[in-house]
């Protein structure tokens, strides 16, 4: 929930702003800052509850917090890259494929009750699909509409 706020907030005020500055809504320009800047919220989850969300990887693969670590590092690269006319195109393909390649981890963590925040076996369990999938969709959904807009 709380990085759809964000999105939606980022959103809405840079749209004020660009009215009030400019005189226009620049919605391309404003939909790729606010997923960017949601992508490097999200980031944030990977630093501060890294043992978290290392659980939600299936213990068979190896070096999970090490893919945590360095999936924060790219959210926050393509974040960046997402604001920038010249990347935004890439950094809109690789962040669809990275929204897809974690929902395993997501299905994971529902079906093991995993809450990521605390590191326990006590979350939402498989309701937590139910917000979590509609939420990528309209993520995906939002990316390939502003980062691929001209």
């Amino acid at each position: 929930m709380k990085p759809l706020i964000v999105l939606f907030g980022t959103f809405i005020l840079g749209i004020l702003i660009s009215y009030v500055l400019k005189g226009k809504l620049n919605l391309t320009f404003n939909g790729n800052l606010a997923m960017g800047v949601m992508f490097c919220f999200t980031a944030l989850g990977h630093f501060m509850f890294t043992k978290g969300m290392a659980m939600m990887i299936p213990p068979a693969l190896p070096y999970r917090e090490t893919a945590i670590f360095l999936s924060g590092i790219a959210e926050i690269v393509l974040g960046i890259a997402l604001i920038i006319p010249q990347t935004r195109h890439i950094a809109a393909i690789a962040m669809i494929a990275m929204l897809v390649l974690i929902l395993p981890a997501n299905i994971y963590a529902a079906i093991n009750r995993i809450n990521y925040e605390k590191g326990t076996f006590d979350g939402p369990g498989l309701s937590y699909l139910w917000f979590r999938i509609p939420m990528q969709a309209l993520l995906i959904g939002w990316i390939i509409y502003f980062g691929f807009r001209r």
